[in-house]
C-alpha cells in the first residue's frame, strides 16, 4: 500500500468506547504511548449514550455494603442464564479480574462508581440471583475537565436530555416524577436546574454529566492527562501483519493513509456491527423497521479487518444482538430521533403493550431484551405501547414528558397519538376496538386487584424495582381508565451486537484453529459477547467492556516489559 506518511506508538486502540477507552487508560498510565483511532467526528460511541451502569461480582463498594454474593453463585447464575453457550475461561477471568479491573481503574485514572442500593438481576427468580450488589452506578462528572475535549465528547440524543441539554440520571429522573409530591425532590431539581442555567451561559450544553456520559469523559480525561492521542474522523483500512504478528494498521486520515506501527499490537472496540449492512443477516426479519441505537460507525470494521488474519467469529449465540424497543420520532427537518425504552415507561402502573391485534403479548416489566425477544418469538413487528392520562401525567411516554410539560408537538409528529376514548384509540393504532376494550377490561380487573393473571407484571422483584415504588398494592400496575389515551409505536430494536471476534480470557484475538493471533485484541462489541447474546442483569455490556479492556492492555503491557526470550511466539494467521 501507498501511504504518505508514517506514525510509531505502543498500542493502537480502534475505538473510543468504554472498551476502548479502558484499554487506553490502562496502558497510558502504565507509560505506553497510545493512539485512539475513531471513525466519527465525536468520542464515545455507544457508551457515552448509554446507562453507564456495570455488572460486576465483587467491588469493593459491594463488599462495604455487606452484599452477599459469592463466585459459586454468580456461575450458577450465568450458566443457568446463558445455558450451552456458557463459556468457562471468560467467566472464570471476568469474575477473577472484573473487581480488580474496577479498583485499579478506580485508583489510577477518575473512573468513579456507586453501588446501586438495590437493583435486582433481571431474572431474580433463577438460582444464584441477587437483589444488589452487582449493578454500580456511574457517579456524575464535571465535563469541564475535558477542556477543549468537551466540545468532542458524543451528545446524547434530545429525548435523552432535559430542556434541549441537561443531563439526568436514574436518581434525577425519580426526583422530577416526585417533585409535586416531594419538597426534597423539589430541592433536587431546582439545584440541578440553577446549574444548568448557568452552564448555558458558556456551554452549548450543561456541563454536569452522568451516566455513559460520565463514564467515558472520566476515563477520556485520564488517558489525555497521560499522554493518549486521538485522532477523530479516521478510519482504521488494514491491519499490518508482519511474520504473523499484528504489528500496526493503515489509517485513512484527512484524506491522507498512514502507516501506523504498534509495538504492542492492535486492540478492536469499535463497537460492533450493529448498524451496518451485515446486521440485516443476523437478526430475524420482521414486517417492520428494525431500528438500532447504534451509530452508523458500528458498521462491522472489526469482523472486516479480522477476516484478513483468519480470526474466528461467534456462532450460535442465543441472540446476535442486545434487544431492545425502540420508538422513533420524525422532525419536521426530516431527521429522525430514535428513542429506547429502557426505564422510564414499559413497568410503569397504567402502562401496557398491545400487539397489531389489540391483545397484550408480554409482561411490560420484564427487561428490554426479553421484550423484543417475545416480540420476534411471536412473530410481530411492531407493537403500541399505550397509557391513560394518570399514568402520562406522571411518567410520561418515551419521549413525552409528564406534566406539566406540553407535548403537542409530538402529537402533531405523529408520534404521540391521542383519542378521548378507547375505541378513538383503536382507530387511531388501527387494532380492533373490541379486541383492544377487551384488553383493557381484563387487565383493569386485575390492576385493581394488584395481580396480572395474564402475564405476571409485577410479579417479581425486578418488576417492582422498575416500577413506582410509591404506587401500592402492585408497583407496576394501575387501570388504565382516565381519559385521553395515548399510544406510541414500538419497533424491535436493539443497543448492539453480540456477535464478534472470538478471544481468549487475554482479549487476545483467537484463529479459526483457536490459537491467539499475536497482536490483536478485541473488547467491547468487537468481542464475542460472553453473555453469548443473554441479557443477566443492568451493564452486562459495560463491565466486560471494562473489564476485558484493561486486562488486554495489562497483558500488551507484559508482553512489552518480558525479555524477548520469554514474548510469545506468533500464531500462524494466515490460512
Amino acid at each position: 500500500m501507498n501511504t504518505s506518511e508514517q506514525a510509531v506508538f505502543d498500542l493502537v486502540v480502534l475505538g473510543s468506547g468504554a472498551g476502548g477507552f479502558a484499554t487506553a487508560a490502562t496502558a497510558a498510565r502504565h507509560g505506553l504511548k497510545v493512539l485512539v483511532v475513531e471513525k466519527a467526528e465525536h468520542f464515545g460511541g455507544t457508551s457515552a449514550i448509554s446507562g453507564g451502569a456495570v455488572w460486576i461480582y465483587g467491588s469493593d463498594q459491594a463488599r462495604a455494603a455487606g452484599a452477599k454474593d459469592s463466585p459459586e453463585a454468580l456461575r450458577t447464575y450465568l450458566k443457568a442464564i446463558i445455558g450451552a453457550g456458557y463459556n468457562p475461561a471468560l467467566v472464570d477471568a471476568f469474575i477473577d479480574r472484573g473487581h480488580q479491573a474496577l479498583r485499579w481503574l478506580e485508583h489510577h485514572t477518575e473512573l468513579r462508581y456507586s453501588l446501586r442500593p438495590h437493583s435486582p438481576d433481571y431474572y431474580p427468580d433463577a438460582p444464584g440471583a441477587t437483589e444488589f450488589g452487582r449493578a454500580l452506578e456511574m457517579v456524575e462528572y464535571d465535563g469541564r475537565h475535558l477542556g477543549p475535549r468537551f466540545k468532542d465528547l458524543k451528545m446524547p440524543p434530545p429525548g435523552m436530555l432535559l430542556f434541549g441539554g441537561m443531563m439526568v440520571n436514574r436518581v434525577d429522573i425519580q426526583h422530577f416524577l416526585n417533585l409535586r409530591r416531594s419538597p426534597a425532590s423539589l430541592w433536587h431539581c431546582l439545584k440541578l436546574m440553577a446549574r444548568y442555567a448557568r452552564d448555558r451561559l458558556k456551554h452549548p450544553r450543561g456541563t454536569r454529566l452522568t451516566t455513559g456520559n460520565a463514564l467515558i469523559a472520566r476515563l477520556a480525561s485520564s488517558a489525555f492527562a497521560d499522554g493518549t492521542t486521538l485522532w477523530l474522523r479516521s478510519e482504521a483500512q488494514a491491519l499490518i501483519v508482519e511474520r504473523g504478528v499484528v504489528t500496526g494498521v493503515i489509517v485513512q486520515r484527512e484524506g491522507r493513509r498512514i502507516r501506523v506501527q504498534a509495538r504492542g499490537g492492535v486492540v478492536c472496540a469499535m463497537g460492533g456491527f450493529a448498524a451496518g449492512q451485515l446486521a440485516a443477516g443476523y437478526r430475524p426479519e420482521t414486517s417492520a423497521p428494525h431500528l438500532s441505537m447504534s451509530p452508523p460507525t458500528n458498521d462491522g470494521a472489526a469482523l472486516r479487518l479480522g477476516e484478513a488474519v483468519s480470526a474466528a467469529q461467534g456462532e450460535g449465540l442465543a441472540a446476535n444482538f442486545f434487544w431492545a424497543p425502540v420508538s422513533e420520532l420524525q422532525h419536521a427537518n426530516g431527521q429522525h430521533e430514535r428513542f429506547p425504552h429502557l426505564v422510564t415507561d414499559r413497568a410503569k402502573p397504567g402502562v401496557i403493550a398491545v400487539d397489531p391485534a389489540g391483545r397484550r403479548f408480554v409482561n411490560e416489566a420484564n427487561s428490554y431484551h426479553h421484550f423484543v425477544q417475545t416480540l420476534f418469538a411471536n412473530g410481530i413487528g411492531h407493537c403500541w405501547l399505550i397509557c391513560d392520562a394518570e399514568a402520562m401525567n406522571r411518567y410520561g411516554l418515551g419521549l413525552a414528558r409528564p406534566k406539566p410539560v406540553d407535548n403537542s408537538a409530538l402529537i402533531a409528529a405523529g408520534y404521540l397519538l391521542r383519542a378521548d376514548s378507547v375505541p378513538a384509540l383503536a382507530a387511531a393504532i388501527s387494532v380492533d376496538a373490541q379486541a383492544l376494550l377487551q384488553t383493557l377490561e381484563h387487565f383493569n380487573a386485575d390492576a385493581r386487584n394488584g395481580i396480572d393473571r395474564a402475564f405476571g407484571k409485577g410479579g417479581n422483584s425486578y418488576n417492582r424495582y422498575m416500577g413506582d415504588p410509591q404506587h401500592q398494592p402492585n408497583p407496576c400496575l394501575a387501570p388504565l381508565t382516565k381519559a385521553p389515551y395515548y399510544a406510541i409505536r414500538l419497533h424491535t430494536g436493539d443497543l448492539g451486537s453480540a456477535r464478534g471476534l472470538v478471544t481468549d480470557a487475554n482479549a487476545n484475538v483467537l484463529n479459526r484453529s483457536g490459537a491467539p493471533i499475536a497482536g490483536l485484541y478485541a473488547v467491547g462489541n468487537d468481542m464475542n459477547s460472553m453473555m453469548n447474546g443473554t441479557y443477566p442483569g443492568p451493564g452486562i455490556t459495560l463491565g466486560p467492556a471494562l473489564t476485558f479492556g484493561w486486562i488486554a492492555a495489562s497483558h500488551i503491557v507484559e508482553r512489552l516489559q518480558a525479555p524477548a526470550s520469554h514474548q510469545e511466539k506468533p500464531a500462524c494467521t494466515m490460512n
